[in-house]
């Protein structure tokens, strides 16, 4: 494993534990070389889920488009990158747990806009208005209306 510091080649395991889902096996690993300690996260290879874009071009699906993508939504705001990973991994179980190795990129964005939308108002309509490419101010009215009125229920 390559350190994120020096990018040397070799390193230690100091700790490997399973996570909370039990899915992954977290490692705590220290360089060999400059010393400092990352963590590393080991996952079961599976089929790859083919991401069917827009355009009807197809790519492998990628668990961190969706996370930096949920970072720039919640840029300045508190929500902790734990919370981001969360969400991540139940959209990528999700996506998983249908038999489809096949998945519309919208189907996607739809998942990420229910996560968002409970975690963070402010971060939802941030990723609604570049997700839903508003075409005006009135189109993204009636997405905030949408909001206040699910929150009055």
């Amino acid at each position: 494993m390559k350190c994120p510091f020096c990018f040397f080649d070799e390193s230690k395991v100091i700790d490997s534990r399973p996570t909370e889902e039990g899915e992954k096996i977290r490692r705590r690993r220290e360089c060999l070389q400059c010393h400092k300690r990352f963590t590393t996260y080991e996952i079961v290879e599976t089929t790859p889920i083919m991401v069917i874009k827009k355009d009807k071009t197809r790519e492998a699906f990628d668990r961190n488009k969706i996370l930096s993508g949920l970072m720039r939504a919640c840029e300045k705001r508190y929500v902790s990158m734990q919370t981001l990973e969360q969400l991540v991994d139940a959209i990528q179980a999700n996506i998983q747990n249908t038999l489809d190795r096949e998945v519309q990129s919208t189907h996607i964005g739809e998942l990420v806009m229910a996560g968002l939308k409970d975690i963070d108002e402010v971060a939802y309509v941030r990723f609604a208005s570049v997700y839903r490419q508003f075409k005006d101010i009135n189109s993204f009215m009636d997405e905030l209306k949408t909001i206040l009125e699910s929150k009055e229920k």
